[in-house]
């Protein structure tokens, strides 16, 4: 079995990332089509092996912190990431129906099995616990947690 870090190098993955989807890069086009090329390269292995899907063109102002690697990460291509955001896994960061997705500023913490739905906003020095559904604004030094369970449909 192939050690992961064979495939995916955390700082040239997002080095490479960052100079693919940048419109003003002052690299070679030839040497952004090599990056487009182990980018996609790492993106297919990542998909298969992870479950992960961080499209290209979602834009991260740095890295994100990623505690346990890859582990069925979905982002949108659509949504705009700050920076020192920690990502756990089987977070999902989706877009609405016009191809609009999650600002989400600096200093944020997405706890494992977020869904965060929608073209909204994330504010800066936001926790959101595990297993929540963010749909709305979240303003800036909230911890969101989820509600308990409730039925909204009871069949008799």
């Amino acid at each position: 079995m192939m050690h992961m870090t064979q495939h995916y190098n955390h700082e040239k993955y997002w080095k490479m990332h960052n100079e693919v989807i940048n419109s003003n890069s002052k690299k070679n086009i030839l040497v952004r089509y090599f990056y487009l090329f182990r980018v996609k390269r790492s993106d297919a292995f990542n998909n298969a092996s992870f479950g992960t899907d961080i499209d290209k063109g979602a834009y991260f102002k740095t890295p994100p912190i990623l505690p346990h690697h890859l582990n069925g990460i979905i982002v949108s291509p659509y949504a705009k990431i700050g920076k020192n955001v920690t990502i756990f896994q089987q977070v999902t960061i989706g877009q609405a129906k016009d191809n609009k997705a999650a600002v989400i500023g600096d200093n944020v913490m997405i706890g494992a099995g977020v869904k965060i739905i929608g073209n909204i906003k994330i504010g800066n020095n936001v926790k959101i616990g595990a297993g929540c559904i963010v749909c709305e604004d979240v303003p800036d030094n909230a911890t969101v947690v989820m509600n308990k369970p409730r039925i909204i449909i009871r069949k008799c």
